[in-house]
């Protein structure tokens, strides 16, 4: 059974990593979800504009946004009782990870495409 991962931040710009992670994980046989209120699709799909609006369980988060907008996310997270959450390179702050610790969130500060076998240079 694949994981399904939440890609928070996708971006239908190809060159940003909220794409190239939608890509590297699908790659691996994921089954993604592209988070961002301001975009109707990335990559063909569909996208849900929180992760509370996503009507089935999601294993795992990989957020690409700005800290002080992932911070405000991290309640949602709980919420959706997400298994693991990976801060992508640039989305993390002191502030940030304080708050996930607070709330027993499990966190992976590092770079998830790379965490999931691919490398992002490839997309």
């Amino acid at each position: 059974m694949s994981k399904t991962v939440a890609i928070v931040g996708a971006s239908s710009d190809r060159r940003k990593f909220g794409n190239k992670a939608m890509r590297a994980f699908a790659a691996e046989g994921c089954r993604v979800i592209p988070i961002n209120p301001n975009e109707r699709e990335v990559e063909g799909i569909a996208t849900y504009a929180s992760v509370l609006d996503v009507p089935e369980r999601i294993d795992m988060a990989t957020v690409y946004v700005q800290p002080e907008v992932g911070v405000g996310l991290l309640r949602e997270f709980e919420q959706k009782q997400i298994d693991e959450i990976w801060i992508n390179p640039g989305a993390e702050s002191p502030a940030l990870l304080a708050e996930a610790a607070q709330r027993k969130l499990n966190v992976i500060v590092a770079c998830s495409i790379i965490g999931v076998g691919q490398n992002p240079s490839a997309y």
